[in-house]
C-alpha cells in the first residue's frame, strides 16, 4: 500500500505472563549504544541471540520500508554495578527502530515499566530518536511512558519532535484513559502525529490503535472481535515549532477582557469569556434564586473525585476541590433519561501507578444514582454543547473529548484565558461519554 513506516504494538512477539527466568530464551542481545552501524540481516553473525532483530532487519530490507518493533533484549551486567541484578543480566522491554535497508538505527528500552516483573528499569531514560528522509526525525517511547514526564515529554521538548512512534500494550479504562481518547489527546496536546500500535487482546481489555495528527485521527478500537487490523493513512508532515505552540499558550494567559460576552451568555459560540476572579459564576441555575445541585463524591478511575450533578436543559456548574475549580456551561438539544455529572480531582493517584492528576470531567454516568457516577460507560445518546474550563495548576493539559461507541470527536476551541484552560463543543457527532481536562502534574509526582 505505499507506506514508509510501519509500527508494531508492545508485547506482540513474546506475549505475557512470563517471569524473570521464563522470559529469558525469548530474549535478544542488543547492545547499550550502538559506537558503529549495524544491519543484522546483512551481518547476522556479529552477535549472538539476535535471531528476532535480524528477522525483523530482513523484514525492513525485504519491503524496503522504516519498521519499528518491541521486543524483550538482555544485557550482561557485573557485580562492580551496583545496580546489576543477581542473575548477573538486565533485561529490558525494548523498541528497535530499522531503515528501508534494515539497518538497525535506534533503540529505546522502555522506562516506566508497568507490572513487568521479569524486566529492568534502565539507569538513566533512554531519549530515542531516529531520522527519516520522508518526515524528518521520529521520537520513540512505549505504553505506560505517555504518562510520564520522562523520557516523553522531555523528549519531544528538548529535541523539537514532531512525529512519534509508539508501540503500547494499553489496557482499557473508562471513561478517561481509554487508549484511543489518551492517544488523541497526547497529539493535541503536543501538537504531534503519532502513530500508535496497540496490540490487540480484548479478554485484557487491550484495543485501540491509532494514526493521529492534532486535528485528525485514523482509530480502530474493537472489544468484540479477536481480529486486528492493520490501520494505512497518509499524514502531513508537521513542521511548526511545539516551542512557538507552548509560547502562544502563554500569550493567551494575558487578559483577554476586552470584548467579552459575559458567562450567562446563552449561545455557547467561539468567545470563550472569563470576567475578573471575584465573578467567577457560582454555582446557580438559570434563575438564579435556585439552590445549586448537590455535590456528591463517587469513585472514578480509583480516584475520589467530586461532583455535581448536570440537570437539565442547560446550566451553569462550578465544582472544586484543593486548589483546582472547574466550571461548565451546558445547553443540551434534547433532554434523555441519562445522568451526567461535572467532577473534579486534584490529588495523588496511587493505583496502578503513582503519578498526580488535575481533572475536570464531564461524563456520563453509569445509572441514574450518583453512585453510578465515574463508571465505566461505553454508548450515549445526549448530545451537549459546553464549554468546560479549569484554573489548572499545570501547563501540561490532555484534552479529552470520547463518544457514544469509544469514537473520537474534536473540540471546536481549546486553550489558556485569564490563567484558565478550556475546552468547547457546539455539538458532538454522537451522543456524549467524556468530555475532560486532564491535567499533569508532574512536579508533584
Amino acid at each position: 500500500q505505499g507506506a514508509q513506516v510501519i509500527v508494531f504494538p508492545e508485547d506482540g512477539i513474546h506475549g505475557f505472563n512470563f517471569t524473570r527466568s521464563s522470559i529469558y530464551p525469548y530474549l535478544d542481545f542488543i547492545l547499550d549504544s550502538h559506537s558503529g552501524k549495524w544491519n543484522p540481516c546483512r551481518e547476522p553473525y556479529l552477535f549472538n541471540d539476535t535471531e528476532v532483530v535480524q528477522r525483523l532487519s530482513c523484514m525492513a530490507r525485504k519491503n524496503k520500508i522504516f519498521l519499528v518493533a518491541n521486543l524483550g533484549t538482555k544485557q550482561p551486567c557485573n557485580h562492580t554495578d551496583p545496580r546489576c541484578p543477581a542473575d548477573g543480566r538486565y533485561q529490558f522491554n525494548t523498541n528497535v527502530a530499522f531503515d528501508a535497508d534494515g539497518m538497525l538505527l535506534a533503540t529505546y528500552r522502555k522506562h516506566n515499566l508497568y507490572f513487568e516483573y521479569a524486566l529492568d528499569t534502565p539507569p538513566e531514560p533512554d531519549y530515542s530518536f531516529f531520522d527519516t528522509p520522508f518526515a524528518g526525525k521520529f521520537g520513540m517511547f512505549t505504553c505506560f511512558d505517555i504518562l510520564f514526564f520522562e523520557p516523553a515529554v522531555n523528549l519531544i521538548s528538548q529535541y523539537n519532535l514532531k512525529q512519534i512512534v509508539y508501540p503500547t500494550a494499553w489496557m482499557n479504562q473508562l471513561p478517561l484513559l481509554s487508549a484511543v481518547e489518551f492517544q488523541q489527546a497526547f497529539a493535541t496536546a503536543f501538537n504531534v502525529n503519532i502513530l500508535a500500535a496497540n496490540i490487540h487482546h480484548p479478554t485484557l481489555g487491550m484495543t485501540g490503535s491509532g494514526i493521529y495528527t492534532p486535528v485528525k485521527s485514523f482509530i480502530y478500537h474493537n472489544m468484540e472481535s479477536y481480529g486486528g487490523k492493520l490501520i494505512v493513512a497518509e499524514i502531513p508532515v508537521i513542521t511548526t515549532d511545539y516551542k512557538t505552540n507552548l509560547e502562544s499558550n502563554e500569550r493567551f494567559r494575558g487578559n483577554l477582557h476586552d470584548s467579552c460576552r459575559t458567562f450567562t451568555s446563552t449561545s455557547l459560540d467561539d468567545e470563550v469569556c472569563f470576567k475578573e476572579q471575584e465573578e467567577t459564576p457560582g454555582r446557580l441555575s438559570e434563575k438564579g434564586n435556585e439552590p445549586s445541585p448537590p455535590s456528591f463524591y463517587a469513585e472514578m478511575m480509583y480516584d475520589n473525585f467530586t461532583f455535581v450533578p448536570v440537570w437539565g436543559e442547560k446550566g451553569e456548574l462550578q465544582v472544586c476541590a484543593n486548589t483546582l475549580c472547574c466550571y461548565l456551561n451546558y445547553q443540551r438539544a434534547v433532554l434523555t433519561d441519562e445522568l451526567y455529572a461535572l467532577g473534579v480531582f486534584d490529588g495523588l493517584h496511587t493505583v496502578h501507578g503513582t503519578y498526580y492528576v488535575q481533572a475536570c470531567a464531564l461524563v456520563k454516568c453509569g445509572g441514574l444514582s450518583f453512585s453510578t457516577c465515574g463508571q465505566e460507560v461505553t454508548d450515549a445518546t445526549a448530545l451537549i454543547d459546553f464549554q468546560l474550563w479549569g484554573n489548572m495548576s499545570t501547563p501540561y493539559i490532555f484534552p479529552l473529548l470520547l463518544t457514544s461507541g469509544i469514537t473520537l470527536d474534536f473540540a471546536d476551541h481549546m486553550g489558556w484565558k485569564n490563567n484558565y484552560y478550556f475546552i468547547s463543543k457546539n455539538r458532538t457527532s454522537s451522543g456524549l461519554l467524556t468530555a475532560a481536562l486532564y491535567g499533569r502534574w508532574y512536579e508533584k509526582d
